[in-house]
């Protein structure tokens, strides 16, 4: 189960109808995982459908990790937090994006979930080192591996899961699948959807990836 409105970065309280509801479908599924995003969606019970970055500060750590910890408690299980691609940065973050999250998994013993792609999108963005985000997140916390295309508008990115996913994206993963070994990916696509026999290509390539990297290992 992959959400997009927890909004766990947020000043607010986590919405307790919204895990109310959460637990109730969690309950109906029993997903392997549930996962949201390192980020805010609103404010003041407004909703504004977009994932906000934050600024990666002791304390926004604490905060986050508080809310995880609350969230874990009250579904019973550890969660999947997800990197976000990002437009804007913040002057004060005192710490990187990937020193963040590698500091919440160990404050509030939770898990990642790791989008390569908005790795790539926040890098372009940022003009941050891709590589070292990869190297930068704890191996053994990291469930999970999602992939996509995007708009590249020259200037700036746009994370938009309408587009195949380009060469550097797929090197990225390989580096990643190298590290992580085999691991659970998931390609997303949101708009534009090509036939079938387009999406299941994409589909085999990351199988690929996945097979040269137990080639390599064995």
């Amino acid at each position: 189960m992959h959400g997009v409105s927890l909004s766990i970065g947020s000043k607010d309280d986590l919405d307790v109808e919204y895990l109310q509801q959460l637990m109730a479908l969690a309950q109906r599924l029993e997903p392997r995982w549930i996962s949201d995003h390192l980020c805010w969606t609103g404010v003041a019970g407004a909703n504004t459908h977009d994932l906000l970055p934050l600024p990666y500060t002791e304390e926004a750590l604490r905060h986050v990790a508080g809310k995880v910890r609350q969230l874990q408690d009250y579904l019973g299980r550890r969660v999947l937090i997800e990197n976000v691609s990002s437009y804007v940065s913040f002057a004060e973050s005192s710490m990187t994006e990937w020193e963040f999250l590698t500091a919440l998994t160990r404050e509030a013993d939770c898990l990642l979930l790791l989008d390569v792609n908005n790795i790539y999108v926040s890098a372009f963005n940022h003009g941050f080192d891709a590589e070292a985000f990869l190297r930068g997140v704890p191996a053994d916390r990291i469930q999970q591996i999602h992939l996509a295309g995007h708009s590249n508008c020259g200037s700036h990115i746009i994370d938009t899961h309408d587009a195949d996913i380009i060469d550097p994206v797929w090197a990225l993963y390989a580096e990643a699948i190298e590290r992580l070994g085999p691991i659970a990916t998931m390609i997303e696509r949101d708009d534009h959807i090509p036939p079938l026999a387009d999406l299941v290509a994409e589909l085999d390539i990351a199988r690929r990836v996945g097979e040269q990297s137990r080639r390599a290992a064995a």
